[in-house]
């Protein structure tokens, strides 16, 4: 079975797949064009986001069995064209859900204990103890939105900090464990002093968050969204943060995230929020560990030769 790679993926991917039995064509570099014109000769496709997948390059896809995404979110993915075509999907969130948990409790300690306002004052010689006089996590009732493997992950995580964790999932029944109990959208609207966002971006999920649905929540709160930006535009995020709506926002993910080609309105409102000091950014890399990289390979091999074993 001929395999191609289209994304830059940790070296480890070749040889898994290799001793598997697969023939792999590792092209990290290759164009949209490129990939059109020797598509038709592949069984299987590895993918990251780079290039979407949707239906006038997967009709060129002729022998494609299965498509191999080496992370967690489908949002580049045609899933109506290759579920009606019988194309297997396999992704990776077990690969780095750890990272994103971690990368999660990090920002939200960040801000919670003036980390970055503090360094950057001492290293100017600045000895501020009041002014970075910090916030304790616990007895705080921490919801999380979507509980699934990153949901799950960053719950475990908090079980040593002494936090009541309630937890909502639409698509989920009777999913309360040690680490976090059940909940309905409105208990967490109306008990969260943060919440946390694990959902992947869909129809449903695309700007779920508006200044009326935050609004709704009875205290003001803090928000983390490690998920995806556009669950939440940057002008709603500005509104609720000058409205006290929001405590302040973690954000490892930004609706456009190109902050070269911002629209008009989107660059205003990012400029608005760089300048304020309740806000955290990261470049995306709540799942970009040295060790994630290497452990979504090995999700993704065992789950694709669990389908199509060739040794």
């Amino acid at each position: 079975m001929n395999i191609l790679i289209i994304d830059e993926m940790h070296s480890s991917i070749t040889p898994l797949l290799e001793a598997k039995g697969f023939k792999v064509n590792y092209s990290p570099k290759i164009t949209r064009a490129e990939i059109e014109d020797i598509i038709a000769d592949y069984e299987g496709l590895i993918i990251r986001s780079k290039t979407p997948m949707d239906k006038p390059l997967l009709e060129k896809a002729i022998k494609l069995k299965f498509i191999g995404r080496a992370g967690a979110g489908l949002d580049k993915i045609d899933l109506d064209y290759i579920e009606e075509h019988g194309i297997k999907l396999f992704h990776a969130p077990e690969g780095n859900r750890d990272a994103v948990a971690e990368h999660a409790v990090a920002m939200l300690l960040m801000l919670f204990n003036n980390l970055q306002k503090a360094d950057n004052e001492v290293r100017q010689g600045i000895w501020d103890r009041e002014g970075n006089r910090g916030e304790e996590l616990q007895g705080k009732t921490v919801g999380i939105f979507g509980y699934g493997n990153m949901g799950r992950a960053f719950a475990r995580r908090l079980s040593g900090f002494g936090v009541n964790v309630i937890a909502y999932d639409k698509y989920l029944e009777h999913y309360s464990d040690e680490y976090a109990t059940e909940a309905t959208f409105e208990e967490i609207q109306r008990e969260a002093d943060v919440l946390s966002i694990h959902v992947p971006l869909t129809m449903e999920t695309r700007n779920f968050f508006t200044t009326e649905v935050l609004g709704d929540f009875s205290k003001p709160f803090y928000l983390i969204n490690t998920a995806r930006g556009e669950v939440i535009n940057l002008e709603t995020l500005n509104e609720t943060l000058e409205k006290g709506i929001l405590k302040g926002a973690l954000l490892d993910v930004l609706e456009n995230e190109k902050l070269h080609a911002l629209t008009a309105l989107q660059k205003r409102s990012f400029e608005k929020l760089v300048t304020r000091k309740d806000v955290l950014f990261t470049p995306h890399i709540a799942g970009w560990t040295f060790q994630s990289y290497e452990k979504i390979n090995e999700v993704l091999v065992s789950k694709i030769s669990g389908e199509f074993l060739v040794e």
